[in-house]
């Protein structure tokens, strides 16, 4: 039988479904984690381009050096996470390794998505006598949603594949299954692991795929 074989017929045994190491446990931790940073990446990310979007200033700055945060390695953040006294704190590191992996697509794509507004819209909005924030919320965010949501999907997928290394600081998620079959020099179980983290990003691509479509015209970035 070839490794393809040998892990299918692991993924295909019951026993490695269920219980604390089964395969149904492992991948509620990582939509879980994976979930968590994703709202937390949002939260950091999103109000920050979305002011400096409006504004039209620092956000070039912004974005280049979120891009240059992207070009260090998450695993290298993770190890210097773990030797400060952040490592002291469970799955704290990890979390802060995947939020900063994550921020660097949200920002520039809502940043983007905000200074492609067509400026002719925008004068006309503040010439109708709104304010800067009613411009921000009623005319310029609904037109940089789609670009915002593509940050988003794009997060979302990259987390799903990099929170495999919680596994390498004594985390959960599907990590687990990878980090197991080396210890036990299972090539059929590392290969399985991979083959779950693959389709679990390919499921979530899929999700945000189907979202959009189905998502208001406006939404969409199409005529309404």
């Amino acid at each position: 039988m070839t490794t393809l074989s040998h892990a299918w017929s692991w993924l295909t045994t019951s026993a490695h479904w269920h219980g604390e190491n089964g395969i149904w446990h492992r991948l509620g931790e990582h939509l879980w984690l994976t979930a968590l940073c994703l709202l937390l990446s949002c939260l950091i990310a999103l109000p920050v381009a979305l002011v400096l979007g409006h504004l039209g200033k620092g956000g070039a700055l912004a974005v280049n050096l979120s891009n240059i945060g992207r070009a260090v390695p998450t695993f290298a953040v993770l190890v210097l996470l773990l030797l400060t006294p952040l490592g002291r704190h469970g799955e704290a590191p990890t979390i802060v390794a995947l939020i900063l992996f994550a921020v660097p697509p949200l920002l520039t794509n809502a940043y983007v998505g905000m200074r492609e507004v067509d400026r002719d819209v925008v004068r006309a909005a503040r010439g109708m006598g709104m304010t800067g924030s009613q411009m921000l919320w009623r005319v310029e965010l609904p037109l940089a949603l789609p670009l915002l949501l593509t940050g988003v999907r794009i997060a979302a997928v990259q987390l799903v594949a990099t929170a495999t290394l919680a596994a390498l600081a004594g985390g959960g998620g599907l990590g687990r299954i990878i980090t197991a079959g080396f210890n036990l020099a299972s090539t059929p179980q590392v290969v399985a692991g991979a083959v779950l983290v693959a389709v679990f990003a390919l499921l979530v691509e899929a999700i945000f795929e189907v979202a959009q479509r189905l998502a208001p015209a406006w939404a969409r970035g199409g005529p309404s």
